[in-house]
């Protein structure tokens, strides 16, 4: 049986075999741990298909070759190997830390119970690493395939050389490709959050209880674009060749922040169909997935509109780059106490109320700035006149 390349998410073409778990002339039973494969998506463990014996392996770890390209050859029961596997080479200028171990051998969680994803083991097996003694600088202290890479770096005499590891390149390939594809233009608006306020301090106690998380900004921001894009349906879109493809679904996608070494973009699907309620539990859902390392590549394909959250740090403004061949990507910053004026029955007043800025970046090839502001000035029309404690409760 011909063991192949495989199709990790409906937009992936190719995949680096980044590590063999078997070598020529081993068993194998089905569903047990081959290879590992890399992607521009996601890095995972691919499992026998069938059981037998490994007889041959063709493409050797380190290799980036199509989907369904033949990989290795699984034989009948006592079958000799017909060729040795090759061994990838150790990093340029990363020395060993000690003798290679087993892959089986590396635990699949630290010592904290956070788990480890396959890059991040392979690359303690071989060369032979104690995973206590690496110290994660992931979210909640996760290690990341970072975090060991800048173990084995060498120190000069006044900085620390640290490599880039794949997603962070792969993050910078797409973002230069951004730029020099989509014509950027950012605009922002002000946001009166006190609406939002007002539901988060009569049900946040409440919910946070039950459901054993906040109510951040974030959930009713999301909330607002969906309700708005049925208004502005060309910022739900992509550019094909020369069209424009408008989305009738909104496929969401939320950027979760994953630490020094890079950045996802999972995609909550049908996102216009769920209440605020349902929101909040699908964007935990997604961000847990991504941190956790159990993304899968379909989670990360087919957006059509994302929004990208610095807020949590207090940002002013942030001009995000476009996810493509999406066409508009929103920033949602720091939502701050400020002095602001206040029409009331007996006029005009001065409140201190939460303010905060959206700013969207959009492509001006797919559309225009008065359409974009018109878009915007919709999102905040939602989340400053919406009744938020009704639809929460």
């Amino acid at each position: 049986m011909d063991v192949v390349m495989p199709q990790l998410g409906e937009t992936v073409t190719e995949g680096t075999v980044t590590a063999w778990h078997k070598a020529a002339g081993d068993p194998v039973k089905t569903n047990e741990v081959l290879f590992e494969v890399s992607t521009d998506k996601v890095d995972t463990e691919v499992p026998a298909p069938a059981d037998g014996v490994l007889s041959e392996i063709l493409v050797e770890a380190g290799a980036t070759v199509p989907v369904g390209t033949r990989l290795a050859v699984i034989g009948g029961a006592g079958e000799s190997a017909g060729a040795a596997q090759p061994t990838a080479a150790a990093p340029t200028g990363t020395p060993a830390q000690g003798r290679s171990i087993p892959l089986d051998s590396v635990p699949r969680k630290d010592s904290g119970g956070r788990p480890l994803s396959p890059a991040v083991r392979r690359l303690v097996a071989e060369h032979g690493l104690d995973v206590a003694t690496i110290s994660g600088t992931g979210r909640d202290g996760r290690i990341t395939r970072q975090d060991v890479e800048a173990l084995l770096a060498p120190e000069t005499a006044e900085s620390d050389l640290v490599p880039l590891g794949r997603m962070r390149k792969q993050i910078a390939e797409h973002m230069v490709r951004s730029k020099a594809t989509s014509p950027h233009v950012l605009q922002a608006v002000e946001v009166d959050f006190h609406a939002v306020d007002r539901a988060r301090d009569l049900h946040g106690e409440t919910w946070r209880d039950k459901e054993g998380f906040s109510l951040s900004y974030l959930t009713f921001i999301a909330h607002a674009v969906c309700r708005a894009i049925p208004d502005f349906p060309h910022v739900n879109a992509s550019i094909e060749g020369d069209n424009l493809h408008v989305h009738r679904r909104v496929h969401l996608g939320i950027a979760v922040d994953l630490g020094p070494g890079g950045l996802m973009a999972p995609v909550i699907r049908d996102a216009q169909e769920m209440g605020v309620a349902g929101l909040a539990h699908a964007i935990r859902k997604v961000a847990a997935a991504a941190r956790d390392g159990s993304i899968g590549p379909d989670d990360l394909a087919g957006g059509t509109y994302t929004i990208s959250n610095s807020g949590t740090f207090g940002t002013l403004i942030t001009a995000p780059i476009i996810n493509q061949p999406q066409v508009a990507i929103l920033s949602t910053d720091g939502v701050r106490k400020k002095p602001a004026v206040v029409e009331t029955a007996a006029g005009d007043a001065i409140g201190i109320r939460p303010i905060g800025v959206l700013a969207q970046s959009f492509d001006h090839r797919a559309i225009d700035g008065a359409y974009s502001a018109g878009f915007l000035a919709r999102v905040r029309e939602i989340l400053e006149g919406t009744d938020w404690t009704a639809a929460l409760g």
